[in-house]
């Protein structure tokens, strides 16, 4: 096994980036159990306690299982920690592309799939962004949410979450001194309108007509920039 003595720095990130290393590698397959606190520490040259607090980290992350009594057993071996950086080292426009295709679909299956309660979630979030107005970001990421809630698919709900962060955070990088466009509440209005009226194809239409300006807004600061 490649695995060598941590240094005196970061022992824990140490240790938790070589066992990250040897998942992504096929050390171990998804089900074996890893080497026991004891025999890890003496393999990576660092005190069990070390062990046990990078275990812990990427037991969080999803990619070990502790059993107690059994052991600790690889849960993945795809790092989703590689993919999150990846989305946040990438560009305002690049993110926002990926926004138009999560939201589109959210929107084609919301359509379908909504049932009374989604629909009277979504009037809420409307009326909550009517409310604060059309240049509150945590009022139309609600909105947002709502209509990918209304998928009842729990992978793509968790997924937004996160996105719908790192949206925000780059278009704030990425604008600086420059304003977005407000938010069109008529737009958003009609996009509730086409979700009630279980209509797909109008959904993922309206979507798309509510994402151009901010769309349109990057692309020219990206433009210009170059």
């Amino acid at each position: 096994m490649a695995l060598k003595a941590a240094g005196r720095v970061s022992l824990v990130d140490s240790v938790v980036e070589q066992l990250r290393t040897q998942l992504a590698e096929g050390e171990w397959a998804v089900g074996d159990r890893i080497p026991t606190e004891h025999e890890l520490a003496e393999l990576l040259g660092v005190g069990r306690n070390t062990v046990r607090e990078a275990v812990r980290v990427l037991v969080h992350a999803g990619l070990l299982e502790s059993r107690q009594g059994n052991g600790t057993f690889v849960r993945s071996t795809a790092d989703p920690a590689a993919v999150l950086r990846g989305v946040r080292h990438a560009g305002a426009l690049d993110i926002l592309e990926l926004r138009v295709a999560l939201e589109t679909e959210a929107a084609r299956l919301a359509a379908v799939r909504r049932d009374t309660h989604d629909l009277l979630r979504l009037r809420a979030a409307l009326a909550g962004l009517r409310e604060c107005g059309d240049r509150d970001a945590a009022a139309d990421v609600a909105f947002h949410l709502a209509v990918v809630e209304a998928t009842h698919n729990a992978a793509f709900r968790e997924v937004y979450r996160f996105f719908s962060a790192q949206v925000h955070e780059s278009l704030t990088e990425a604008l600086g001194d420059h304003a977005m466009p407000p938010v069109d509440i008529d737009a958003h209005e009609a996009l509730v309108a086409a979700i009630e009226a279980a209509d797909p194809d109008a959904a993922e239409a309206r979507t798309r007509e509510l994402l151009r300006p901010p769309m349109e807004t990057v692309a020219a600061l990206t433009e210009e920039s170059r």
